[in-house]
């Protein structure tokens, strides 16, 4: 699809901020539906692969995103619109709602409507997490049951070593990583005749 005009960019953007309700998944979840789904800008495996190196980044991953998924369009002045964009507007509702929750907290409605909240973010992480791990299981399948096993290993191994064994998780992602580049290195050298190796 051809490249969005800054003002569109910039609008997309702007409308994202201000539906940004819900913490990280849901945020995430709405700009994948946006540059993937919708509009067309990168692939799902693009998307995946950007949110994976914002993961072993430090720092707020959303913003991290962001400016790939800027700099992936529009190169600089696509990071400056996306991010004016996301920031502008949700930072303008957090600063309003935390002065009126401040004023509200105590009121029994206000708790009843915080419990409810919290399962539908919940099931908007999960939706994102199939969302997420589509791409890769369809790119480990296409390459062998071999990848795929890895990839599920991989997957619950990790989701495992954080809840059971309470591992840090930059140790996760770069082991996880570590691992998942060695059986790359080796599936590929396996793949390789015996004399074109030596």
């Amino acid at each position: 699809m051809s490249p969005p005009s800054a003002w569109q960019l910039l609008r997309i953007w702007f409308g994202l901020g201000l539906q940004s309700f819900g913490g990280g998944a849901a945020t995430l979840y709405l700009i994948r539906q946006a540059v993937v789904e919708r509009h067309g800008w990168i692939t799902e495996a693009e998307f995946t692969r950007d949110w994976s190196i914002c993961q072993v980044a430090p720092g707020i991953n959303l913003l991290g995103v962001t400016i790939l998924i800027g700099w992936r369009i529009a190169g600089p002045l696509g990071v400056a619109l996306t991010l004016l964009g996301l920031l502008l507007p949700s930072v303008t509702i957090t600063v309003i709602l935390t002065a009126l929750y401040s004023r509200i907290q105590g009121l029994a409605v206000v708790h009843a409507a915080l419990r409810g909240i919290v399962p539908a973010t919940v099931g908007i992480s999960l939706l994102l997490v199939l969302q997420l791990v589509r791409p890769l299981l369809t790119t480990s399948r296409g390459e062998g049951r071999s990848s795929l096993l890895v990839s599920w290993l991989l997957l619950a191994g990790s989701a495992l070593l954080v809840a059971l064994g309470h591992a840090p998780v930059v140790v996760v992602l770069s082991g996880t990583g570590a691992v998942s580049a060695l059986f790359q290195w080796y599936r590929r050298r396996s793949s390789v005749p015996a004399e074109r190796r030596s």
